[in-house]
């Protein structure tokens, strides 16, 4: 059955999604689909805060679109699910943090669900690439998000040659956060950062993201107006929560502060 290729670990307010699609973790529309049902469900439960994205396997993080399901008519255009490809990419009003834990080659759509995520972690065996180039079409997704995340040059230099980029040039140009030796110390890392994020303001994480995502399209002046009016409805929910009032009063009361999410 489809629901076996995405299973789901959960520790209190942290999520851990594991595709495991052998050979390659590559991704077809039914199990885009259920990806997408999955964050949708993580999105709107009020007890979840974080989640982590990962595979199963080391050699494929995920190969990204299934090219066999697609050659048997599982069109390319076709119907992804809630959230777009892998279920993240188009996943509207996800405004909780999500960890990618890379272990392995993340090509094309396999890249592109990486660049979804807010953190990416990989091992020193990682590799990343985007060859849709050489297939004669287009890489959509990391044509938009890559020259917004590295260099513009750099960007253009994996788009147009399809090439491999190496953990440690990815990690160089900022695209990855931290290179940890093996799976082992990969999944100990992004787990402790999960559980770190998990203890911090949900609120306030909510604000960062969504002000982060729609200042693309705005000007400095017009995102800042935007703030200081409250037009953002996550940054109005902060300003007026009890949260927001407990990180001052744990400030003068010299305490750990407790946040409720509300």
């Amino acid at each position: 059955m489809a629901e076996s290729v995405i299973t789901t670990r959960r520790e209190a307010a942290i999520l851990e999604v594991t595709l495991d699609r052998p050979k390659a973790n590559a991704i077809d529309l039914a199990t885009s689909r259920l990806m997408g049902q999955t964050f949708k469900a993580f999105r709107d439960d009020p007890e979840l805060r974080v989640a982590i994205v990962r595979t199963a396997g080391d050699k494929f993080f995920s190969a990204g679109w299934d090219l066999k399901a697609a050659a048997t008519g599982d069109a390319v255009d076709g119907d992804y699910g809630v959230g777009g490809f892998a279920g993240l990419q188009e996943l509207r009003d996800l405004n909780k943090p999500v960890i990618a834990a890379v272990n392995g080659m993340a090509v094309g759509g396999g890249f592109e669900l990486a660049l979804s995520a807010d953190l990416i972690y990989a091992t020193e065996s990682s590799t990343f690439a985007l060859p849709e180039i050489r297939a004669g079409t287009l890489a959509d997704a990391a044509t938009v998000k890559l020259p917004k995340r590295i260099p513009y040059h750099v960007a253009m230099d994996l788009l147009f040659t399809g090439r491999w980029m190496g953990v440690q040039e990815a990690q160089r140009w900022g695209l990855v956060n931290e290179v940890l030796a093996d799976e082992a110390a990969l999944m100990a890392r992004v787990w402790e950062v999960a559980r770190l994020l998990a203890a911090g303001p949900p609120l306030v994480f909510a604000a960062i993201k969504e002000v982060a995502r729609e200042a693309e399209a705005l000007s400095f002046q017009s995102a800042m107006n935007y703030i200081t009016k409250r037009q953002f409805a996550t940054v109005d929910r902060l300003y007026d929560s009890e949260d927001n009032l407990e990180g001052f009063r744990a400030f003068a009361e010299k305490r750990d502060p407790v946040w409720r999410g509300k």
